[in-house]
């Protein structure tokens, strides 16, 4: 017989993932049951338990590591504490292999099995760096989340990606892969500089313009409020971002990204751009602040957006604390700038799809973007950040 007259064997599965987002206060308290009931829940008997900090959150927080093995210790028939890593936090957590490698070992000798569970605690990058350890370790061991900051707390650690640069590109190398739970605690939040306090707000404005006009008009009427540290609102637009993010993940259709749209990459081919040639001084939420600015710009200037709506775009994205001018002007900056769209398409692959909006709370997809036109925006998004810098 003929290898070319065998049918092909066909066989279809479906998975069915779940995955929680807890809020809480203090979880190390003794008092707090959370975290040893999510990892209780799971098996009998105590369950290893590897603990891998964001440097930063250490400094801050240098009473943590004490405080962990207290509350191990407090629950001995759920939580066995094997080990506690730290690595840099911000974007040298992920910009080379080192501290993926330092992970994996600590997984390796600690005999951290898919049985085991491993606990990252930190800000975005440090979760992306660990989940992606935590991926690749025996084909995938349990992690859980404990985001630090807004912008890993509305964002970062509620979607599926892990991942690390390489090649001067974010997250070239990367897994999807759900976490057995995500766990946002407030009190992290206490500590955050102010800088980092308002960067994640630029994620929550994206969800806003591409998902909910509602939720865009409560950033509106909270800015100043959210600007000046007050703590129920900045809960409130944590809860309401990760909700439409996780929401999107399990009903857009697409969690794993097989297709070539990415509406909640809104604004995020010049952020990443800008991220790489500032060498990370600009945060990643600045960033995308900038590069939502930029894209309504252009999309206003492509007839697909009102005046009266990109005004008030910027005038909420100032209003929270951000600059919007894009700090490369000269021709040079702007076409290794404008080289972002290649990147941004090649990352996906497939047919160029930039998200942009034709209203607020409304997303429209593009597949071509006019470099002239775009260099244009670029000006008139530069002259309308100095008008601002001068008011």
């Amino acid at each position: 017989m003929k290898n070319n007259s065998l049918h092909p064997i066909v066989q279809s599965f479906t998975v069915r993932h779940e995955y929680k987002l807890h809020f809480t206060d203090s979880m190390f308290c003794p008092e707090n049951d959370l975290l040893k009931d999510i990892i209780g829940n799971y098996s009998r008997g105590p369950v290893k338990t590897l603990f891998v900090i964001d440097q930063g959150v250490s400094d801050h927080h240098p009473d943590l590591e004490q405080k962990i093995r207290a509350y191990c210790k407090n629950y001995p028939q759920q939580l066995s504490f094997t080990a506690l890593v730290q690595i840099p936090g911000g974007e040298a957590a992920k910009i080379s292999d080192t501290h993926v490698n330092k992970v994996l070992e600590a997984i390796n000798t600690q005999h951290i099995c898919r049985h085991s569970f491993v606990v990252v605690i930190g800000g975005g990058a440090v979760i992306d760096a660990v989940g992606y350890a935590a991926t690749i370790a025996h084909r995938g061991v349990k992690l859980i989340r404990v985001p630090t900051t807004v912008l890993a707390q509305n964002d970062a650690a509620v979607g599926v990606k892990n991942g690390i640069n390489r090649f001067g590109k974010k997250n070239f190398i990367g897994t999807f892969a759900l976490p057995y739970a995500i766990i946002n605690d407030s009190v992290f939040l206490d500590t955050l500089e102010w800088r980092d306090w308002i960067s994640g707000t630029a994620e929550a404005v994206k969800v806003a313009l591409i998902k909910d006009a509602s939720f865009f008009s409560f950033l509106e009427n909270n800015a100043t409020a959210i600007r000046n540290r007050e703590k129920d609102p900045m809960q409130e637009l944590i809860y309401r971002c990760a909700r439409i993010h996780m929401e999107h993940i399990a009903q857009g259709g697409d969690p794993f990204e097989s297709g070539s749209s990415r509406p909640l990459d809104f604004g995020h081919w010049a952020a990443h751009k800008m991220e790489q040639m500032s060498e990370y001084r600009i945060r990643h939420g600045e960033a995308v602040a900038k590069g939502i600015a930029l894209d309504v710009t252009y999309a206003w200037q492509a007839g697909l957006l009102d005046q009266a709506s990109w005004q008030r775009i910027l005038d909420l994205l100032i209003s929270l604390g951000f600059e919007m001018n894009i700090p490369f002007g000269e021709p040079d900056d702007i076409a290794i700038l404008l080289n972002g769209i290649e990147e941004f398409r090649e990352h996906l692959g497939g047919e160029l799809t930039i998200t942009l909006i034709d209203a607020i709370g409304s997303k429209y997809d593009v597949h071509e973007i006019d470099s002239g036109m775009m260099k244009r925006s670029i000006g008139l998004l530069n002259k309308a950040a100095t008008t601002a810098a001068k008011k």
